[in-house]
């Protein structure tokens, strides 16, 4: 395939994605991206934000996501020059289609860990020792349905997980967070295996004391854990103690701490982006290429 015959494509049925360009033009991702890149004739439509990941295989933890990969074959609307209102139409439509997958999860997540609450009849004054928090790819609207292997099962899931943090006061009672656990654990289980759903929960649970250790920031752990609650949403459970954990990660520097992580990826990603372009089409190896086939995009929460 040659960048003549990418742009036939594109005269033809353009605009399209990334994944629907691959589809058709049946080659690996890596050198299609590189086409369409050095081509002056395609012209490119990103939707959705780039925000930071943090990764142990990156040197410095700190890269942004999407991936290269990703971006491209879920996040980016080609075409060609006399096509430019398409492209900012399809653009504009699998934007909204991003925000209402986001919101979708999100309600799900909700809905979940409010029927648990129920379910296990828990009193007012538990409920106010108790908060869930969603984080990951919906808290930036940025969550997908490009079905996936769940990384335990091997079954089929819709797209991106549903990061669920719940913290729980220090005099909550053990008994009380074991259920909970359990419930969750019910529920997560119910979630991936119903044809209806097939949706992954990647949960936690931890006590306020927990969370203050995580904010020293002073491992790759506690610095995961740290910017999941920075970037974390309220699900229900107790807003003062919501609250109180960000109140927390304020007074611990975690945002400036991240944005000057945030700062190394974006420039880490313009040299990897340029790399990239430049090296050979078959190169495997190297961190730079790390950044375009990373592993599944959904690390380990803390």
């Amino acid at each position: 395939m040659n960048t003549k015959e990418l742009v036939a494509i594109l005269e033809r049925d353009g605009p399209l994605t990334g994944a629907e360009l691959l589809a058709q033009a049946h080659m690996e991702p890596l050198p299609l991206w590189r086409l369409c890149r050095g081509c002056p004739d395609i012209r490119f439509e990103r939707i959705g934000r780039r925000f930071l990941r943090l990764d142990r295989a990156v040197e410095g933890y700190a890269r942004l996501s999407p991936s290269v990969r990703r971006e491209f074959l879920s996040y980016t609307v080609l075409g060609l020059e006399p096509q430019q209102s398409a492209i900012n139409a399809r653009a504009q439509q699998l934007k909204a289609d991003t925000e209402r997958i986001s919101r979708f999860k999100s309600n799900v997540a909700r809905e979940s860990m409010a029927s648990i609450l129920s379910e296990l009849g828990m009193p007012g004054t538990l409920v106010a020792q108790v908060t869930f928090i969603i984080a990951g790819d919906v808290t930036y609207n940025m969550s997908h349905a490009v079905p996936r292997p769940e990384k335990s099962t091997g079954r089929m899931v819709r797209g991106s997980d549903l990061d669920v943090i719940v913290v729980a006061g220090d005099d909550f009672p053990e008994e009380s967070l074991q259920a909970l656990d359990d419930a969750i654990y019910r529920k997560k289980h119910f979630l991936l295996v119903h044809p209806d759903h097939r949706e992954e929960i990647d949960y936690v649970i931890k006590r306020l004391a927990r969370v203050r250790e995580q904010l020293k920031f002073d491992t790759f752990e506690h610095m995961v854990a740290s910017k999941i609650l920075n970037e974390g949403l309220m699900l229900c459970g107790s807003a003062d103690l919501f609250q109180t954990i960000k109140d927390l990660v304020k007074q611990n520097g975690v945002q400036e701490k991240l944005a000057a992580m945030e700062k190394a990826a974006i420039e880490d990603r313009a040299a990897a982006e340029a790399h990239l372009l430049e090296s050979p089409v078959d190169a495997r190896t190297g961190e730079h290429f790390n950044l375009f086939y990373t592993r599944e995009e959904g690390d380990e929460i803390y």
